[in-house]
């Protein structure tokens, strides 16, 4: 869940909110909303125990229309503008410390993301304890980055050098688009909380891992943002917060002077990891719903040697790309994160239909039911606030596109048109690729 968010989303909470101390209680409460988020799906992984997150939640409870909306817009906008919006971040701070007094062209932060994006693949691809190994290594990497600058800021407070000298609340926007919007990026942060049930079937003891997992790391992760966030608000005025394109290596270079690139090392780290780690369970997504047939069947396939889905890390890698070159980090934050949470309503609302239709399922974790009622009603502002105040045309194409799913549906996945050429397809794909059909707890 630590990744890029918390060094690239500071400066735009702050900026769409106005305030210090309204963009600190934007902080709080996005954890909040994400743990009780993250317990909501802890009880649907524990009910439906099978890997697929609210592609699987979704096709056992409404079936296989509604489900297929999810497979279509998971797969084709908010995984793959998840993993351009890490890479972009990553690629950031890649670059800043060989353009410390201005910002990088736009094609160099571009490539630096390509790359990222295919090394992460490969790594998948090829090996899925390697990634694992990856994982932990990156994991170290950031938290050392974050207790440095929540260090360094106890420091700044200690010797009276704060940056802020005025009252915290002053200039803040209540706006309903601009609060909406400041939770996108607060919320983006947070982003990794869904992530343990898309791996479901890889989890051991699902119904004890699940729930604690969440309890345990989301209220730590809140309080290491905040913590962070008063560091920077202390090391910097809100001026320079909003103005930094990487707002770790501005306070580092306020803070660390020389070794200031020190910072820009370990945020670009952490967002490899992140990267890394949404690359892991982004794929089983694209694998479970080939599994189920809303997605040809050689993206359900995986390596005979190395029993990795191979086909469905490619697609995922080749759809990432595509969302990359043309888009910038604040954008497609919003529309992941407008998209995202829409879905995340429709799921929530199954998981409240479960729990009123069918109560003698066996479920052995259970959430009050007043939990995913206050998440639904988050997610429904989440998703009209950026159209309420200023409704922008991006926002209607985003709409479209997400219903645009029928178009597919309807003639391959419905009335199965073509079955001929896509066996050809697969055939032939299957024998370039080496893979074949994979057992279902693969």
């Amino acid at each position: 869940m630590i990744g890029s968010g918390i060094f690239m989303s500071p400066q735009f909470v702050l900026s769409y909110i106005g305030s210090p101390g309204a963009s600190l209680i934007i902080w709080a409460l996005s954890g909040l909303v994400a743990m009780l988020g993250a317990l909501s799906y802890a009880e649907l992984g524990t009910i439906i125990k099978e890997s697929g997150g609210d592609f699987i939640y979704i096709l056992r409870i409404y079936g296989q229309f509604p489900a297929f909306f999810v497979a279509f817009n998971f797969l084709l906008v908010v995984k793959p503008a998840s993993i351009a919006a890490i890479s972009l971040s990553f690629a950031e701070y890649a670059v800043a410390p060989f353009y410390q007094d201005c910002s990088p062209p736009q094609l160099i932060v571009k490539c630096a993301a390509i790359a990222a994006i295919m090394v992460v693949a490969m790594a998948n691809i090829l090996n899925v304890r390697l990634a694992m190994r990856i994982q932990v290594v990156f994991l170290v990497a950031k938290l050392l980055a974050l207790m440095a600058i929540i260090i360094g800021g106890i420091v700044i407070i200690a010797q009276g050098n704060v940056a802020i000298q005025q009252n915290a609340f002053d200039g803040t926007n209540l706006g309903v688009s601009s609060i909406g919007m400041a939770f996108y990026q607060g919320l983006w942060s947070f982003a990794g909380w869904y992530n343990l049930n898309y791996v479901t079937e890889e989890l051991k003891r699902p119904e004890v891992n699940l729930p604690r997992a969440v309890i345990i790391a989301i209220p730590m992760v809140t309080m290491l943002y905040l913590l962070v966030n008063v560091s920077y608000l202390a090391a910097m005025t809100p001026k320079e917060l909003m103005s930094s394109n990487a707002v770790a290596v501005t306070w580092g270079n306020k803070v660390l002077g020389s070794w200031g690139w020190v910072m820009s090392i370990a945020a670009a780290l952490s967002a490899f990891g992140s990267l890394n780690g949404t690359f892991f369970s982004g794929g089983r997504v694209c694998f479970v719903a080939a599994r189920e047939g809303h997605m040809p069947d050689i993206l359900s396939m995986a390596h005979v040697n190395r029993l990795t889905p191979s086909p469905a890390l490619i697609f995922t890698t080749a759809i990432s790309l595509l969302v990359l070159i043309p888009g910038d980090f604040q954008s497609i934050v919003n529309f992941f994160s407008f998209t995202a949470w829409f879905f995340y309503a429709i799921t929530l609302s199954g998981l409240l239909y479960l729990k009123i239709k069918k109560p003698e399922l066996p479920r052995p974790y259970r959430v009050p039911i007043v939990i995913p009622i206050l998440v639904i009603i988050a997610a429904i502002f989440l998703v009209l606030a950026p159209i309420i105040d200023n409704p922008a045309i991006e926002y209607l194409y985003v709409t479209l596109f997400i219903f645009s799913g029928v178009l597919v549906y309807v003639p391959f996945i419905h009335f199965k048109l073509c079955p001929g050429l896509l066996e050809k397809v697969t055939v032939f794909l299957q024998l370039f690729l080496e893979v074949a059909p994979a057992d279902k707890n693969l």
